[in-house]
C-alpha cells in the first residue's frame, strides 16, 4: 500500500514539473535591447562618418572628373571659334641665321575675370584645354573658369614674366599634374591671334610669401629685363595651402593663328 501510494505521488511530481516546463517558455518574456546614448551617439557617428566619405567622393575625384570635362569642352569651343576667322598674320622678321620667325603681338592685360586664352599642355593630354582669364581671385576667376593671369605681370610673349595661377585639386583641377612636367615639355598659350610656345625649364617649392617668383625675372630684382618668361603656380602638397609649387619656362616661338596651330601642340609624349 505505501508503494503504491509512493508510485502515484511520484508520478503526480512528475507531472506537475512537466507541467511546468511546457509553460515556463510561454510565461518568459523576450528580451529587448536596451537603447542607450553611447549607442545612439556610435550609429550616428558612423552615418555622418559615411556621408563624409561620399561627399569626400564626389568633391575631390567624381565631380572633378566632370568640371574637367566641362572645362575641356568649352575651351576647345573656343580654341576652334578662334580659328574660323583668323586675323591676318604679320609679317614674319628674319633672323641672323636666315630663319624667318614672328614676333609675338603683344596686347594688354586682359581686365578681371575677362576670358583671353586657352592654355594647351601635351603633357597633361590630348584633350587637356584651359580657359585663361585676368586676375587669380578664387571666387572671380580659378573657381568658375579656371586658370588665371596675376594682373601685375606682363602678357604673353612680353618681355618679362607672364604669370599665371591655378588649383590642382578641386574645381577641375587645372595644374594638377604640374608636378608631372618635365624639362623641354611645351606650354602653349592660345588667343584670338594665335600660339605662344614656351618650354618648361624648373620646379620649385616656395612658401606663400614668396611673390618674388612673379618679378619680371623671377625671384630676381634685376631691372635688366629682355627674356620672356611663364610661370605657373599652384598650392602644395595635395590638398593643402602650406606652399606653392612654381614652374618656370621660357618663350620658344610665337605662331600667327592663320598660318595654322604649331607642331609643339602634337609633340610626342611617349617617353
Amino acid at each position: 500500500m505505501v508503494h503504491g501510494d509512493t508510485d502515484a505521488a511520484s508520478r503526480r511530481t512528475r507531472r506537475r514539473e512537466a507541467s511546468r516546463g511546457d509553460a515556463s517558455p510561454r510565461r518568459r518574456r523576450k528580451t529587448r535591447p536596451r537603447v542607450t546614448v553611447v549607442g545612439v551617439l556610435g550609429e550616428l557617428l558612423i552615418t555622418a562618418g559615411v556621408l563624409i566619405l561620399l561627399f569626400l567622393f564626389w568633391q575631390l575625384w567624381l565631380n572633378d572628373i566632370i568640371v574637367r570635362n566641362e572645362q575641356n569642352g568649352i575651351a576647345h569651343e573656343r580654341s576652334q571659334e578662334w580659328l574660323l576667322n583668323p586675323p591676318t598674320a604679320p609679317d614674319p622678321v628674319e633672323t641672323d641665321d636666315g630663319t624667318e620667325v614672328y614676333e609675338p603681338i603683344i596686347r594688354e592685360p586682359a581686365a578681371d575675370t575677362e576670358i583671353f586664352g586657352v592654355m594647351h599642355i601635351p603633357r597633361f593630354g590630348s584633350d587637356y584645354a584651359a580657359d585663361v582669364a585676368g586676375g587669380v581671385t578664387r571666387p572671380g576667376t580659378l573657381d568658375p573658369i579656371g586658370l588665371g593671369h596675376y594682373l601685375n605681370t606682363q602678357s604673353a610673349g612680353e618681355p618679362g614674366n607672364f604669370a599665371l595661377a591655378g588649383h590642382r585639386t578641386t574645381y577641375g583641377k587645372p595644374l594638377n599634374q604640374i608636378a608631372e612636367l618635365r624639362v623641354g615639355d611645351a606650354i602653349v598659350l592660345q588667343t584670338e591671334d594665335g600660339w605662344y610656345t614656351y618650354r618648361f625649364r624648373t620646379l620649385e617649392y616656395v612658401t606663400p610669401q614668396a611673390v618674388d617668383v612673379l618679378n619680371p625675372i623671377p625671384q630676381s630684382d634685376s631691372a635688366d629685363v629682355t627674356d620672356r618668361f611663364i610661370t605657373l603656380t599652384a598650392c602644395s602638397p595635395m590638398f593643402s595651402a602650406a606652399e606653392r609649387i612654381v614652374a618656370y619656362g621660357t618663350f620658344e616661338s610665337f605662331t600667327p593663328t592663320a598660318v595654322g596651330p604649331p607642331a609643339s601642340l602634337t609633340e610626342n609624349l611617349e617617353d
